[in-house]
């Protein structure tokens, strides 16, 4: 379970550092435009993508991030990066790169692209909310103009998320200790989601129930009321202006001339 706790990565949005004390808006912004841009590199772009890997390690060290929990939720998403470019050598063998006697062909290439650019992208998402927590984050999307509904059904979907997640591990901790066998059948597990379904459909009323008799009317109130200020502005003015830069020119490459 010590993979799948999601709040430990919220946690961290507590901790004190001076990423931390940025107005979420400001993180919002340039981590959208951070996977933007990534994502608009050629497919067999690979030094062009280097110099973003230091702009993540940068924050990473600015914020004091422990880099343990972040690897482990970035592993738990790999196989399904893996899984969208493992075919691509299999159907690109055009020759895109000779090193010594080895010809790479571009399905290779294109692979490595999908793999760093999943790195890249998910660990932004996670130094995100690592930096900033759900609460913060959402408050955030809705000063930026998205509907407060969506903002709502975000924030209960991410927070009821651990609940359900301990019941269902609850419920097969049960059934192992009831049978004594530590392997369950996909047909058991096909009862348990659905006595899962059930469960919180029970509890979804129940907490709906309980909200409305302490008033809720559907909008989530903000307790922080911090500004947008100038260290905020000038973050976002320099992220942006990096990402200018290294989308323009092939940084990495320019390096190496240099260094030649």
């Amino acid at each position: 379970m010590r993979w799948l706790d999601v709040g430990q990565i919220d946690d961290m949005g507590r901790m004190n550092s001076p990423i931390h004390h940025l107005d979420a808006r400001a993180k919002l912004i340039v981590t959208l435009a951070f996977i933007v841009v990534v994502m608009s590199f050629d497919r067999y772009a690979i030094s062009a993508l280097t110099p973003f890997f230091l702009f993540l390690a940068v924050l990473i060290a600015a914020a004091r991030l422990p880099m343990a929990p972040l690897l482990r939720k970035l592993l738990l998403a790999a196989p399904f990066a893996v899984l969208v470019g493992a075919f691509n050598p299999f159907f690109d063998h055009q020759p895109v790169l000779q090193i010594g006697g080895w010809t790479i062909s571009g399905g290779w290439i294109s692979f490595t692209n999908i793999l760093l650019r999943f790195v890249l992208t998910v660990g932004a998402a996670l130094v995100l909310l690592a930096t900033t927590g759900m609460y913060r984050l959402c408050a955030a999307l809705e000063q930026l103009g998205v509907p407060p509904i969506f903002v709502t059904q975000l924030l209960f979907l991410y927070r009821y998320l651990f609940v359900i997640s301990d019941e269902g591990a609850q419920m097969v901790r049960s059934v192992r200790m009831r049978s004594g066998v530590r392997g369950l059948s996909f047909r058991e597990y096909g009862g348990l989601v659905g006595h899962l379904l059930m469960r919180s459909l029970d509890r979804a009323e129940r907490v709906h129930q309980a909200m409305l008799t302490r008033g809720f009317d559907g909008n989530i109130r903000r307790l922080d009321s911090r500004r947008f200020g100038l260290s905020d502005a000038l973050f976002l003015i320099f992220c942006l202006s990096v990402f200018i830069v290294a989308r323009s020119w092939n940084l990495a490459e320019h390096l190496g001339r240099l260094l030649n």
